[in-house]
């Protein structure tokens, strides 16, 4: 599909980056605010949808996680830690995993911006779902492992096997995904690939020789490498394997977690990927067309994290970006070269071809073991209907083009926007807004209609009612003026008309469009 007629979906909540693991932490959830200011800033605003979904409820997270860890995870504070000293230590809450303040509602964004993307995707409201909050691949059912407490990705691909027979799962952080792959080691439904530095190092699985188990019995395909790896030599094992996946199992749906520690520089890292060939990975899933679920992960040095999924945002949409950096909220974070820039450093390679090829070779024999495609006969589970509602009661009834509806719209690149018009460049970070149920207003909507919140009083940017031939001049006011107030039809003539054309205003007619659905999109 072009990338014209694809549409993106972007999930972000102004609240993401308040939270904070503890002092000295390297995980920084503020990185997500300082990648959604550049996302901002580069105007990527424009091409995309822009939701704040609902948090994922504690009966969702429980579809992986166990119950007592689930309610362990709503219980503890900082303040009552002491008071769960086994419990602590049960799952696996001590260094990495600490429990910090507003825990629970963290990971709950997370979660549940990442399940109400899959949901998307499912119901053919959006064609790529980004959630860079999301990505945490190492929690397991009943403990924290690696900065991660709920596992997003699980519950997200979970919510995708409810349309999708086959799901695949790529994974590009530096650490092996092996909570995933735990998660769907013994299914054929899902087959997870990643590629990560292996040996002693965290979390220490992800060998060549864990392939999966039972029905999941070559589903799990692990690519593990050495230090110092490049752009050239991870390309060249990255694309014929997922080439070759995608000719042989044949997904409908693709989960890509981008964990951002496989770049060069990073402080936990040890690869030696620059900006471009991380994005190189992102471009090459694009191109197969599949419904797709973008995610964060791992990445500490948080200026290049924050560089680096700003910039694959604008692959997914299709932007060109320029190379300086535009002025932000947080420019001194870029200098001395304020660039959008990760370059590779000055670094041993310690993967030779030879064993690059030879790894290849074996992860390409694995995957010819089983002959046929796998199917599964399979119907639609509705979702639970206990989502947190959007209460649009408290958008202003006063403002005709809510803070929503400007977030849900989607600006072709023929049209000029507001900002451009006025000279304007807007950084402001939108904030409040969540994705509601579009689907039983889909029917009554073209396809070229970009997906809209509470569309009925949304201007209609694509057509605009014909001015009479009294004045020239209305005609071009009304190209300009696209998005003034609405008219009365009944009462339009030539008089009217001019006496507005005089006042700068050309006014339109009322979107004949049904509103959309207050149900909760997840629902």
């Amino acid at each position: 599909m072009p990338d014209s007629k694809r549409t993106v979906a972007y999930f972000y909540d102004s609240n993401v980056g308040n939270y904070h693991y503890a002092p000295g932490h390297p995980m920084k959830p503020h990185r997500i605010r300082m990648t959604h200011n550049l996302v901002m800033s580069y105007g990527l605003y424009k091409k995309m949808a822009i939701y704040r979904a609902a948090p994922a409820t504690r009966h969702e997270m429980t579809q992986f996680h166990s119950d007592d860890y689930v309610d362990f995870l709503y219980r503890v504070t900082p303040d009552n830690a002491y008071k769960f000293h086994k419990e602590l230590t049960k799952y696996n809450m001590e260094e990495d995993c600490p429990v910090f303040d507003g825990m629970f509602d963290f990971f709950s964004l997370s979660a549940g911006s990442s399940m109400e993307g899959a949901a998307r995707l499912n119901r053919g409201l959006s064609d790529i779902c980004i959630n860079w909050s999301g990505g945490l691949h190492h929690a397991k059912k009943c403990e924290a492992s690696g900065f991660c407490y709920i596992n997003d990705i699980v519950l997200a691909i979970l919510e995708l096997l409810r349309h999708h027979k086959r799901v695949l799962y790529i994974d590009i952080d530096v650490h092996h995904g092996d909570g995933v792959e735990e998660a769907f080691y013994t299914t054929d439904r899902v087959m997870t690939c990643s590629f990560h530095k292996y040996g002693e190092y965290f979390p220490g699985t992800g060998d060549l020789r864990d392939i999966g188990e039972s029905k999941g019995k070559y589903y799990s395909v692990n690519f593990p490498l050495q230090d110092g790896i490049d752009d050239e030599s991870y390309s060249s094992v990255f694309e014929p394997i997922v080439q070759a996946i995608m000719d042989w199992y044949q997904p409908s749906a693709v989960v890509l977690q981008c964990g951002a520690d496989s770049l060069a520089g990073d402080k936990l890292g040890c690869f030696n990927l620059s900006m471009n060939g991380h994005g190189k990975c992102v471009s090459f899933v694009k191109s197969f067309g599949l419904p797709t679920l973008v995610l964060g992960g791992g990445g500490y040095t948080i200026r290049n994290v924050s560089r680096t999924w700003a910039y694959e945002t604008g692959l997914l949409v299709g932007a060109n970006m320029d190379s300086k950096l535009p002025m932000n909220d947080y420019m001194d974070y870029f200098g001395p070269d304020f660039s959008l820039t990760v370059p590779p450093h000055a670094m041993e390679n310690s993967n030779s071809r030879e064993y690059l090829e030879r790894i290849k070779t074996q992860v390409l024999q694995n995957l010819e073991r089983t002959k046929f495609v796998p199917s599964v006969q399979i119907q639609e589970i509705p979702r639970d209907p206990d989502y947190n509602d959007i209460n649009e009661d408290l958008e202003n009834p006063d403002v005709r083009t809510t803070q929503s509806m400007k977030d849900a719209h989607v600006v072709p690149d023929t049209e000029m926007y507001e900002d451009d018009a006025m000279g304007q460049s807007s950084t402001k970070p939108k904030q409040d807004t969540r994705a509601v149920n579009e689907e039983s207003a889909r029917n009554d909507q073209s396809d070229d209609v970009k997906p809209a919140i509470n569309n009925e009083n949304k201007p209609d940017t694509n057509t605009i009612d014909p001015v009479p031939a009294a004045s020239k001049v209305s005609e071009n006011l009304a190209k300009n003026k696209s998005s003034s107030v609405k008219e009365d039809p009944d009462s339009m003539d030539v008089e009217n008309e001019e006496s507005k054309v005089e006042n700068n205003v050309v006014e339109k007619q009322p979107n004949s469009q049904k509103p959309i659905s207050d149900t909760p999109n997840k629902a």
